[in-house]
Parts: structure tokens; sequence; C-alpha cells
């Protein structure tokens, strides 16, 4: 059996807030919170878990999508006046040039998460 990522923790501020902000901006479902975690599952193999802590470190999280969900999450963003960027020390540079991929962008959360978007076309 090959090993896959089944899950991870991802640090809060207020770990629903945060969870329905990821679930939101990715176009996810956020069922609500189970016990002491906020679960989103991204797909059929990978949940991440929200957890309020007193001092979110901040993590980097990278995903690949598709053009349309690609174009989907920077229509979230754009309605939402988020902040994105194509540089992880820039992520409100507005741009979405990737110097990994056809077009990549990054947004942060509250906790300082930072969360990457990648698109091969």
């Amino acid at each position: 059996m090959p090993i896959s990522l089944n899950h991870t923790i991802v640090e809060a501020h207020d770990n629903g807030r945060e969870a329905r902000f990821f679930a939101d901006i990715m176009g996810l479902d956020y069922p609500g919170t189970e016990r002491h975690f906020a679960p989103v599952r991204v797909n059929d193999s990978l949940t991440l878990d929200f957890l309020t802590v007193d001092r979110p470190s901040g993590h980097h999280l990278a995903f690949d999508v598709d053009p349309t969900t690609f174009d989907a999450v920077l229509a979230r963003l754009r309605g939402a006046s988020i902040p994105y960027g194509n540089d992880p020390r820039t992520p409100d540079n507005g741009r979405t040039d990737h110097p990994l991929c056809a077009r990549g962008l990054y947004f942060t959360d509250e906790a300082g998460n930072l969360y990457e978007v990648m698109s091969p076309a």
C-alpha cells in the first residue's frame, strides 16, 4: 500500500472560524466541529483538522487544483476582498503568475497559515 497523508492538524485562533474561512475560499463543505477539532475534508484521502491553540505557529499548505477550481478560488478571494499574491513573502501583491506552475497564488488566515493554490493552466 502506498503512503498517503490522511489528515493533518492546522493550528487556529478559533478552529471553527478558520475552518469555515478555508472551506469557503476553497469551495469545500464545513459541517461543523467534532469534539475539539473543526474538520474540513479536502478530498477522499485528506482531512484538515483545525485546532484552537493559544499561539498558532502557522503552516504552509499547498494544493494542486484544476484551472476551473483555480478560477473559482480566485473569484472568491476577490469577491471577499481577501489579499492574495504570487509570492509567500508578499501574499498580498494581487498577482497569480507563479514560478512553479502556470498560475498560482498564496493567501493567509488570521492564524498565519499560508495557503498555496497552484494550477497547471
